[in-house]
Protein backbone atom coordinates (compact mmCIF):
# COMPACT_ATOMS: atom_id res chain seq x y z
CA UNK A 1 0.00 0.00 0.00
CA UNK A 2 1.11 3.68 -0.18
CA UNK A 3 0.62 5.19 3.26
CA UNK A 4 1.23 8.81 4.65
CA UNK A 5 1.63 9.20 8.20
CA UNK A 6 1.29 12.46 9.78
CA UNK A 7 3.36 12.68 13.22
CA UNK A 8 2.39 15.63 15.10
CA UNK A 9 4.35 18.19 18.02
CA UNK A 10 2.87 17.02 20.64
CA UNK A 11 3.68 13.53 19.68
CA UNK A 12 7.10 14.22 18.69
CA UNK A 13 8.50 16.66 21.00
CA UNK A 14 8.26 17.22 24.75
CA UNK A 15 6.96 20.57 26.65
CA UNK A 16 10.34 21.99 26.52
CA UNK A 17 10.50 21.52 22.70
CA UNK A 18 12.96 18.85 23.16
CA UNK A 19 12.58 15.77 20.92
CA UNK A 20 11.13 12.46 22.29
CA UNK A 21 14.15 10.55 21.46
CA UNK A 22 12.71 7.12 22.58
CA UNK A 23 9.21 8.05 20.68
CA UNK A 24 11.26 9.21 17.37
CA UNK A 25 13.43 5.69 17.39
CA UNK A 26 10.40 3.72 17.42
CA UNK A 27 8.51 5.62 14.85
CA UNK A 28 11.63 5.59 12.44
CA UNK A 29 12.38 1.49 13.20
CA UNK A 30 8.49 0.95 12.60
CA UNK A 31 8.30 3.34 9.44
CA UNK A 32 11.12 1.25 8.35
CA UNK A 33 9.85 -2.57 8.76
CA UNK A 34 6.73 -1.37 7.08
CA UNK A 35 8.68 -0.17 3.86
CA UNK A 36 10.64 -3.10 4.21
CA UNK A 37 7.62 -5.13 3.70
CA UNK A 38 6.78 -3.26 0.73
CA UNK A 39 4.66 -0.57 1.44
CA UNK A 40 5.37 3.13 -0.06
CA UNK A 41 5.79 5.41 3.12
CA UNK A 42 5.51 8.97 2.94
CA UNK A 43 5.72 10.55 6.32
CA UNK A 44 4.23 14.24 6.80
CA UNK A 45 6.07 15.45 10.37
CA UNK A 46 5.45 18.35 12.34
CA UNK A 47 7.66 20.00 15.03
CA UNK A 48 10.24 21.78 13.44
CA UNK A 49 9.11 25.61 15.76
CA UNK A 50 8.95 23.61 18.80
CA UNK A 51 12.76 22.11 18.18
CA UNK A 52 13.60 25.38 17.11
CA UNK A 53 12.67 26.82 20.20
CA UNK A 54 14.16 23.95 22.06
CA UNK A 55 17.04 24.12 20.27
CA UNK A 56 17.61 27.72 20.73
CA UNK A 57 16.84 27.42 24.80
CA UNK A 58 13.95 29.40 24.59
CA UNK A 59 12.01 29.50 28.03
CA UNK A 60 8.85 28.50 25.80
CA UNK A 61 6.63 28.52 22.24
CA UNK A 62 7.43 31.74 20.91
CA UNK A 63 4.07 33.77 19.53
CA UNK A 64 6.14 36.44 17.57
CA UNK A 65 5.75 35.59 14.24
CA UNK A 66 9.52 35.93 13.21
CA UNK A 67 10.53 34.18 15.96
CA UNK A 68 8.73 31.74 15.09
CA UNK A 69 10.08 31.59 11.49
CA UNK A 70 13.77 31.82 13.01
CA UNK A 71 12.50 28.67 15.08
CA UNK A 72 11.26 27.35 12.83
CA UNK A 73 14.53 27.45 10.69
CA UNK A 74 16.55 26.07 13.16
CA UNK A 75 14.15 23.09 14.15
CA UNK A 76 13.63 21.83 10.35
CA UNK A 77 17.79 21.07 10.49
CA UNK A 78 17.24 18.91 13.59
CA UNK A 79 14.38 17.09 12.90
CA UNK A 80 16.21 16.23 9.22
CA UNK A 81 19.12 15.62 10.66
CA UNK A 82 17.49 13.28 13.12
CA UNK A 83 15.51 11.50 10.74
CA UNK A 84 18.24 10.81 8.28
CA UNK A 85 20.81 9.69 10.62
CA UNK A 86 18.05 7.19 12.15
CA UNK A 87 16.50 5.48 9.04
CA UNK A 88 20.04 5.31 7.74
CA UNK A 89 20.46 2.69 10.25
CA UNK A 90 17.50 1.00 8.45
CA UNK A 91 18.99 1.63 4.76
CA UNK A 92 16.51 3.73 4.09
CA UNK A 93 17.06 7.04 2.04
CA UNK A 94 15.16 10.08 3.30
CA UNK A 95 14.28 13.47 0.90
CA UNK A 96 12.80 16.76 2.80
CA UNK A 97 9.82 18.65 0.71
CA UNK A 98 9.11 21.67 2.23
CA UNK A 99 5.24 23.20 0.95
CA UNK A 100 3.38 26.29 1.38
CA UNK A 101 -0.52 26.52 0.20
CA UNK A 102 0.65 28.28 -2.73
CA UNK A 103 2.50 25.34 -3.98
CA UNK A 104 -0.59 23.65 -3.78
CA UNK A 105 -3.01 26.08 -5.87
CA UNK A 106 -1.38 26.64 -8.49
CA UNK A 107 -1.45 24.12 -11.12
CA UNK A 108 2.42 23.84 -11.97
CA UNK A 109 3.99 24.23 -8.85
CA UNK A 110 1.24 21.39 -7.67
CA UNK A 111 2.09 19.13 -11.13
CA UNK A 112 5.90 19.41 -9.96
CA UNK A 113 5.12 18.59 -6.23
CA UNK A 114 3.43 15.26 -7.33
CA UNK A 115 5.80 14.86 -10.38
CA UNK A 116 8.72 14.89 -7.41
CA UNK A 117 7.33 13.19 -4.98
CA UNK A 118 6.56 10.74 -7.61
CA UNK A 119 9.96 9.97 -8.93
CA UNK A 120 11.11 10.03 -5.13
CA UNK A 121 8.74 6.88 -4.29
CA UNK A 122 9.73 4.77 -7.99
CA UNK A 123 13.17 5.36 -6.74
CA UNK A 124 12.84 3.77 -3.12
CA UNK A 125 13.23 6.75 -1.04
CA UNK A 126 11.10 8.06 2.08
CA UNK A 127 9.95 11.75 1.39
CA UNK A 128 9.34 13.60 4.66
CA UNK A 129 7.14 16.84 4.00
CA UNK A 130 6.36 19.85 6.16
CA UNK A 131 4.66 23.37 5.79
CA UNK A 132 7.32 25.65 5.10
CA UNK A 133 6.74 27.73 8.07
CA UNK A 134 10.06 30.12 7.35
CA UNK A 135 7.82 31.10 4.84
CA UNK A 136 4.31 30.03 5.09
CA UNK A 137 3.11 33.21 7.23
CA UNK A 138 -0.82 34.11 5.89
CA UNK A 139 -3.91 32.13 4.75
CA UNK A 140 -2.46 33.08 1.51
CA UNK A 141 0.92 30.89 1.48
CA UNK A 142 -0.63 29.16 5.29
CA UNK A 143 -1.96 25.37 5.09
CA UNK A 144 -2.34 25.92 8.59
CA UNK A 145 -1.63 22.53 9.89
CA UNK A 146 -0.79 18.97 8.89
CA UNK A 147 -3.75 17.43 9.47
CA UNK A 148 -4.58 19.16 6.47
CA UNK A 149 -1.44 18.51 4.46
CA UNK A 150 -0.62 15.33 5.10
CA UNK A 151 -4.66 15.45 3.56
CA UNK A 152 -3.64 17.29 0.74
CA UNK A 153 -0.54 15.38 0.20
CA UNK A 154 -2.99 11.61 0.20
CA UNK A 155 -4.57 12.94 -2.12
CA UNK A 156 -2.11 14.49 -4.79
CA UNK A 157 -0.55 11.22 -4.50
CA UNK A 158 -3.41 9.06 -4.44
CA UNK A 159 -2.52 7.09 -1.45
CA UNK A 160 -4.46 4.43 -0.39
CA UNK A 161 -4.49 4.67 3.87
CA UNK A 162 -3.87 8.33 5.54
CA UNK A 163 -2.54 7.90 9.54
CA UNK A 164 -2.84 10.57 11.85
CA UNK A 165 -0.54 9.92 14.79
CA UNK A 166 -1.88 12.15 17.51
CA UNK A 167 -2.05 12.54 20.96
CA UNK A 168 -5.48 11.13 21.49
CA UNK A 169 -6.38 7.58 21.04
CA UNK A 170 -9.01 8.28 18.49
CA UNK A 171 -12.20 10.13 17.61
CA UNK A 172 -14.80 9.77 21.04
CA UNK A 173 -18.10 10.54 21.76
CA UNK A 174 -17.26 13.15 23.50
CA UNK A 175 -13.92 15.27 24.82
CA UNK A 176 -12.43 12.19 26.96
CA UNK A 177 -10.42 14.80 29.06
CA UNK A 178 -13.79 16.69 30.33
CA UNK A 179 -16.18 13.63 30.00
CA UNK A 180 -14.91 10.34 31.49
CA UNK A 181 -17.49 8.33 30.51
CA UNK A 182 -16.77 9.29 26.89
CA UNK A 183 -16.86 6.02 24.32
CA UNK A 184 -13.82 5.81 21.36
CA UNK A 185 -15.94 5.61 18.39
CA UNK A 186 -14.08 2.81 16.34
CA UNK A 187 -15.14 2.99 12.86
CA UNK A 188 -16.67 5.66 10.52
CA UNK A 189 -18.65 4.99 7.96
CA UNK A 190 -19.84 8.43 6.77
CA UNK A 191 -19.03 11.46 7.82
CA UNK A 192 -22.34 13.21 9.09
CA UNK A 193 -23.17 16.22 10.85
CA UNK A 194 -23.07 13.97 14.48
CA UNK A 195 -19.70 13.27 13.60
CA UNK A 196 -18.68 16.79 12.69
CA UNK A 197 -20.26 17.56 15.96
CA UNK A 198 -17.93 15.58 18.29
CA UNK A 199 -14.64 17.70 17.47
CA UNK A 200 -14.15 19.90 20.35
CA UNK A 201 -11.59 22.41 20.21
CA UNK A 202 -7.71 22.58 19.74
CA UNK A 203 -4.80 20.81 20.55
CA UNK A 204 -2.24 20.56 23.04
CA UNK A 205 -0.31 23.74 24.03
CA UNK A 206 2.80 22.49 21.32
CA UNK A 207 0.54 21.65 18.55
CA UNK A 208 -2.03 23.47 16.09
CA UNK A 209 -4.37 20.77 14.93
CA UNK A 210 -7.80 19.63 16.87
CA UNK A 211 -10.25 16.91 16.26
CA UNK A 212 -12.17 19.50 13.88
CA UNK A 213 -9.16 19.88 11.15
CA UNK A 214 -8.86 16.01 11.46
CA UNK A 215 -12.52 15.70 10.58
CA UNK A 216 -12.20 17.83 7.66
CA UNK A 217 -8.99 15.58 6.41
CA UNK A 218 -10.87 12.99 7.28
CA UNK A 219 -13.85 14.16 4.62
CA UNK A 220 -11.16 14.85 2.05
CA UNK A 221 -9.32 11.34 2.20
CA UNK A 222 -12.33 9.44 2.14
CA UNK A 223 -14.08 11.15 -0.78
CA UNK A 224 -11.01 9.64 -2.84
CA UNK A 225 -11.57 6.04 -1.66
CA UNK A 226 -8.66 5.71 1.04
CA UNK A 227 -9.21 4.95 4.67
CA UNK A 228 -7.78 7.42 7.54
CA UNK A 229 -6.97 6.59 10.65
CA UNK A 230 -6.46 8.50 13.66
CA UNK A 231 -4.49 6.92 16.19
CA UNK A 232 -2.23 7.99 19.21
CA UNK A 233 1.02 8.92 18.30
CA UNK A 234 2.86 7.51 21.88
CA UNK A 235 2.56 3.79 20.08
CA UNK A 236 4.24 3.71 16.81
CA UNK A 237 3.53 0.06 17.32
CA UNK A 238 -0.37 0.57 16.18
CA UNK A 239 0.93 1.32 12.47
CA UNK A 240 1.41 -2.40 12.04
CA UNK A 241 -2.09 -3.58 12.87
CA UNK A 242 -3.29 -0.38 11.22
CA UNK A 243 -1.55 -1.56 7.95
CA UNK A 244 -3.23 -4.59 8.20
CA UNK A 245 -6.51 -3.38 8.70
CA UNK A 246 -6.91 -4.57 12.36
CA UNK A 247 -9.01 -2.22 14.56
CA UNK A 248 -6.65 0.60 16.01
CA UNK A 249 -7.76 3.94 16.78
CA UNK A 250 -10.80 5.10 14.75
CA UNK A 251 -10.96 4.41 10.83
CA UNK A 252 -13.08 6.46 8.90
CA UNK A 253 -14.20 4.44 5.78
CA UNK A 254 -12.74 5.32 2.62
CA UNK A 255 -16.16 5.60 -0.69
CA UNK A 256 -15.78 6.90 -3.76
CA UNK A 257 -17.98 9.75 -4.31
CA UNK A 258 -20.31 10.03 -7.54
Amino acid sequence: MRIVVKIGTSTLAYPTGRLNIRLTETLVKVLSDLKNAGHEIILVSSGAIAVGFGKLLLPSRPTEMSVKQACAAVGQCELMYTYDRLFTVYNHTVAQILLTGADMETPDRRQNFQNTLTRLLEMGALPIINENDTVSTDEITSIGDNDTLAAIVSHCIHADLLVLLSDIDGLYTANPHTHPEAQLVPLVEEITPEILALADGAGSALGTGGMSTKLRAAKLVTADGADMVIANGSHPELLYDIAEGKPAGTRFAGHKEG
